[in-house]
């Protein structure tokens, strides 16, 4: 029985991975078509030096972004959580 149960532990754990690495690829995707949309009006072979600083800066912003509201939304389910009790 013991056995089943870690089992069921790493598999519940391994799933989480899961989701997380997908929510990850999903987030890097979303970003990365956000700032080449943004940033390259003109599509080459490669970027030029104002594009690249555009890409670099934009990621930059949304990933500030997104943690901020990570913590915040983190922030908020803790607090109305210690409000049930």
């Amino acid at each position: 029985m013991d056995g089943s149960k870690l089992s069921q532990e790493e598999l519940v754990d391994k799933l989480k991975q899961q989701v997380a690495m997908e929510n990850i690829e999903l987030l890097l995707t979303k970003m990365s078509r956000l700032c080449f949309n943004k940033c390259v009006t003109k599509p080459a072979n490669s970027l030029d030096s104002s594009e690249q600083k555009c890409v670099t800066m934009c990621m930059d912003r949304y990933m500030e972004t997104v943690s901020l509201v990570s913590k915040s939304f983190g922030e908020r389910i803790m607090s109305e959580s210690q409000n049930m009790h």
